[in-house]
């Protein structure tokens, strides 16, 4: 099996995803888009919301972005939006910075002229219903377009039953990528009423999606992206990359990428012997000042707790600010 350009880098932890907007002329049942996106013009990086496109290239600069992943909705509804972007990506990082773009139309001739140049892989998402008929669709025909202007071209579509009617279109890819099919907030009731189940407690991979794909899975060009995958090893190896950029010295970076600090909150009088506790124990830039509170080395805190005013916690979190994990009470 040979993975796409694309894909070695989103294993590597090294594709910034850049949501473009979502919106998008289909309505796929299975689609796991979250409803804060769902239907709604927005654009987030990673999981930042952007209003200002310089606002892109600060986040994929954060965790030393090799390349960008453009998604959706359907990113081909504002495509000039998508060339904007992409041209400041490439200029700000140099041709070498490999981006992908997902869509669920089939590109025209227009559409592909006006990527070329700004998008170097293009993952075509043919719907369920045009499985059986994939050789008469447009998908084929614009996949042959692309390639003739030096795209590489790939299928990426979620497991479902049928996928071994899509085998007739390999000789005209690059790829084929498989995503296990997810259970999720906006489909859960589709889910239910086609009769789906998740396979686990643990993930929202449904059951039996693994084998609607084992045969298809045996071609070289084909690729399985497993749930956890995503979950456990992309994530993880994104936040790795943004928490060697941007945690502080105190910060402690986990092995799944989150950092962990303490947190003191202070009481009225206590902060100028806080701070020369930390100031003692770690030097200057062992811990921060934040308002009300201080934040340092989350051992330190504990192993002064008890001589310390005020409230006590330990907290892990995403990097750069990201959503909390865990918040432990000393």
């Amino acid at each position: 099996m040979t993975l796409s350009k694309g894909c070695v880098l989103c294993h590597q932890g090294a594709k910034m995803v850049l949501f473009v907007t979502g919106r998008c002329h289909r309505s796929c049942w299975y689609c796991p888009l979250s409803s804060d996106r769902k239907g709604k013009d927005v654009v987030f990086a990673n999981e930042r919301r952007i209003k200002d496109p310089t606002q892109i290239i600060k986040e994929a600069e954060t965790m030393s972005a090799l390349g960008t992943g453009v998604t959706g909705g359907e990113p081909l509804l504002c495509i000039d939006r998508v060339v904007g972007y992409c041209r400041l990506l490439k200029e700000h990082f140099g041709k070498e910075h490999q981006i992908h773009l997902y869509t669920a139309k089939a590109p025209d001739n227009d559409e592909l002229c006006a990527l070329k140049g700004y998008v170097d892989e293009i993952r075509l998402h043919p719907p369920r219903e045009c499985w059986e008929t994939i050789l008469e669709s447009d998908f084929i025909r614009s996949a042959q377009r692309a390639r003739e202007l030096g795209f590489d071209i790939g299928i990426e579509v979620p497991a479902l039953p049928g996928l071994e009617h899509l085998a007739p279109a390999l000789p005209y890819l690059d790829f084929l990528n498989i995503n296990e099919l997810e259970w999720g907030e906006t489909n859960a009731d589709e889910m239910r009423r086609q009769g789906f189940e998740l396979a686990d407690g643990m993930h929202n991979a449904i059951k039996g999606a693994r084998a609607w794909a084992e045969s298809l899975c045996r071609n070289e060009k084909v690729h399985w992206c497993a749930s956890s995958f995503k979950d456990s090893v992309q994530l993880r190896e994104r936040l790795k990359r943004i928490a060697k950029n941007t945690a502080r010295p105190f910060d402690e970076i986990t092995n799944e990428g989150t950092i962990v600090y303490g947190v003191l909150e202070l009481e009225t009088g206590t902060s100028a012997v806080c701070a020369d506790l930390c100031r003692q124990e770690l030097g200057e830039e062992g811990y921060s000042i934040c308002g009300n509170h201080i934040e340092t080395a989350w051992w330190l805190l504990a192993k002064a707790a008890e001589s310390l005013p005020g409230n006590k916690y330990i907290i892990e979190r995403y990097p750069n600010k990201g959503m909390v994990v865990e918040v432990t009470p000393l």
